[in-house]
């Protein structure tokens, strides 16, 4: 459970994760676990020590299948055995990214296909692999991960930026076509989230304090800030919410 709320209505139901091995992934998967649910995850690099850690703290261990989400066959497969596994996913979470840094010069058109291909391309088709089986459920939750750095006007890294904001786009279109079937489609728009990535390549000291400034509420994100986001969309309790861009940035940014 979240140190704040318990969601009953998640307990049991099938959760699959992009990149739900370490980092915010890792932290959501846990926090679904926590809430009762059967969690399936890929990721690229190896997850069986995290998996291992969580099957000794919960009785409904995760199940990791590892996975390059660029390869979208093996993506759509890996959801049919999380469905073969657990049953039918009631909840998908895209949430795997690579927000590497750039500049303008020098980056290729093969650097831009891979970074759309990573960070914007499978939550398109992880949608639509999971549609069916929801519109037979006669309702589901997919919760896109996107991000304040186009919000922002940020720099530095373009190609992330870019598949952030078609994100928030392709999240509206979603939630319009999927609608009718009780589907619900949003966008999470985490503002700098201090995970263990973040703070060994990025996270100096006047970095940190230059953001810290920005933000209305003087304390850095973590991940379960995130997560207890997360299980709000999942939930039952944003049964009226779908086609929005939920913001957890400590009021760096505003969508109204």
């Amino acid at each position: 459970m979240s140190e704040f709320v318990t969601f009953h209505d998640l307990k049991g139901k099938t959760v699959f994760i992009t990149g739900g091995g370490a980092g915010i992934g890792a932290a959501l998967t846990e926090g679904f676990l926590k809430q009762g649910c059967n969690v399936a995850f890929v990721q690229r690099s190896d997850a069986s020590g995290f998996v291992s850690e969580m099957a000794e703290i919960y009785p409904n261990a995760p199940l990791f299948i590892k996975c390059d989400i660029v390869d979208i066959d093996a993506l759509k497969d890996a959801i049919a055995q999380a469905k073969n596994a657990f049953g039918p996913i009631s909840v998908l979470v895209n949430n795997a990214a690579n927000d590497a840094r750039h500049e303008i010069s020098g980056y290729s058109e093969q650097e831009w296909d891979q970074a759309m291909n990573v960070n914007l391309r499978p939550h398109f088709f992880t949608a639509q692999a999971v549609a069916d089986d929801m519109k037979e459920m006669k309702g589901g939750s997919i919760i896109n991960f996107s991000s304040i750095s186009y919000m922002m006007g940020a720099s530095g890294y373009l190609s992330y930026m870019t598949a952030k904001a078609a994100i928030t786009g392709l999240t509206r279109g979603l939630a319009r076509e999927l609608g009718p079937d009780n589907i619900r489609v949003n966008a999470l728009m985490p503002g700098w989230v201090l995970t263990k990535r973040q703070l060994d390549l990025w996270a100096d000291p006047e970095g940190l304090a230059a953001h810290l400034e920005k933000q209305c509420l003087k304390e850095h994100l973590v991940p379960q800030d995130i997560v207890d986001a997360t299980l709000f969309l999942a939930s039952g309790a944003s049964r009226m919410m779908t086609g929005q861009a939920l913001v957890i940035d400590g009021g760096v940014v505003v969508t109204g």
